[in-house]
């Protein structure tokens, strides 16, 4: 077995999570706007653009505790904890941000 450090797994976990949430959330709409008459490429175009910023808050926790983590250790001066939330966050902005350019690739040919 490989031993991951924990940190690493909950980068991992934060960037699937928030890639997940807008890859499924748009084909989810795609196929909704396909039961409705309506073009399915344009409601996944638009739904993964709203979803991102919502899939990177459920990733990080869905909550002000991230932020507050950082808060609370930058004034104490312990850069550590600050450091790892940061990247917390920049992990699933990665996996929101590739999750949206994955379907504006699905997508290039039909919008």
């Amino acid at each position: 077995m490989v031993n991951i450090h924990p940190v690493l797994v909950l980068a991992f976990i934060d960037f699937f999570t928030a890639f997940g949430v807008v890859f499924g959330g748009a084909m989810l709409a795609g196929i909704g706007a396909t039961f409705l008459f309506m073009p399915p490429s344009t409601m996944m175009l638009k739904t993964a653009a709203n979803l991102k910023i919502w899939a990177v808050v459920a990733a990080i926790g869905g909550s002000i505790d991230p932020i507050r983590v950082i808060e609370s250790n930058l004034s104490d001066g312990q850069l550590s904890p600050v450091a790892q939330q940061i990247a917390f966050i920049v992990c699933a902005f990665l996996g929101a941000h590739m999750g949206t350019e994955l379907i504006r690739w699905l997508c290039k040919g039909a919008a």
